[in-house]
């Protein structure tokens, strides 16, 4: 494993984390999922991604990772990171949603009980709200920092302009930003309009999540939609009118630049998102420990040259997802 300082800070991540957004809740495989945990930890990831929405059901991704680190990993607490958020919805009426004070304080409480930890290493405002006033929310995670509740603040997925209202609140009462989480990959290249070059004017670290778009940057779609696959499931986030015969096409382009760099499509699509020097780590979800490994296997060529990344850029033009 490599590791990377995040932003300013003296902070190391791990260049791939684990994240326990699918596959760890209450409906899922609970043997599996400490299988991976396990493979991810002994592999040299260090860094544990949650929320209190995963699941599903909402909540059940922290109490089975809860679970976990009790009964295998509780002497090595303080060689993890552990994150978690909130700011999605959790539970019903009008405090279970949002970034409101009132909201992230119950939750950081809930999440905390969850796990059984005393503190995370990270706690986010998971998104922009568009409604609660950016000072709220940021005053907020300086008084869960400096009640011990968490040793780091970060937010996810806000617009540059609330970012950088953000960025500087926290910076203004000590309590810098450590990172800034959003998707990012070959097909949702949004954060290289702005908010890349803001996380690094504040010295913040950035982390991607869904850096294989939710697998179609795989093998999975380039012969159809496959049964079981995200794409078919109707309730997904992934729909099956998005992965278009054009889009796909340019997938099986991106494929063949990776047979020639001796890479799977996963494996090229993660060392793709690490070759900028200002993402500090990725985030991958896994079904098995298996496709857990072969994403660690990106890590085996992360460099590229000015010729194969004109030859992506070139096959991405207008590709968005």
């Amino acid at each position: 494993m490599e590791y990377s300082f995040c932003g300013n800070s003296g902070l190391k991540l791990p260049k791939i984390s684990l994240g326990l957004w699918h596959n760890f809740g209450y409906v899922d495989d609970f043997e599996m999922a400490e299988k991976m945990v396990l493979y991810a930890f002994e592999h040299g990831i260090t860094h544990f991604d949650l929320a209190n929405n995963y699941g599903p059901p909402p909540g059940s991704a922290e109490s089975n990772f809860g679970k976990i680190l009790k009964k295998n990993l509780a002497s090595h607490r303080d060689e993890m990171i552990i994150s978690s958020k909130a700011g999605h919805l959790m539970w019903p009426g009008p405090y279970g949603d949002g970034s409101s004070r009132k909201y992230l304080m119950a939750s950081i409480d809930q999440s905390l009980h969850r796990t059984g930890l005393d503190y995370f290493d990270i706690f986010y405002s998971h998104r922009y709200d568009g409604e609660t006033p950016v000072e709220e929310t940021m005053q907020a995670l300086v008084d869960i920092v400096r009640s011990g509740k968490a040793l780091y603040a970060g937010i996810s997925k806000y617009p540059p302009i609330e970012a950088r209202k953000a960025l500087t609140y926290l910076k203004e009462r000590d309590v810098p930003c450590l990172i800034f989480q959003d998707k990012y990959s070959m097909l949702n290249r949004q954060p290289e309009d702005e908010i890349l070059n803001i996380v690094k004017e504040f010295g913040c670290g950035f982390i991607a999540f869904s850096p294989l778009a939710q697998g179609v940057l795989t093998n999975k779609y380039l012969k159809g939609i496959p049964e079981h696959s995200r794409a078919a499931d109707p309730t997904g986030f992934l729909q099956r009118e998005q992965v278009t015969e054009q889009l796909i096409d340019k997938v099986r382009q991106l494929n063949e630049i990776a047979l020639q760099r001796g890479q799977t499509m996963a494996e090229m699509a993660l060392a793709w998102v690490l070759r900028d020097n200002r993402v500090t780590s990725l985030i991958v979800g896994a079904r098995n420990v298996d496709q857990l490994g072969d994403n660690l296997k990106a890590l085996d060529h992360l460099s590229f040259s000015e010729e194969e990344l004109h030859r992506i850029d070139t096959i991405l033009d207008g590709a968005t997802l």
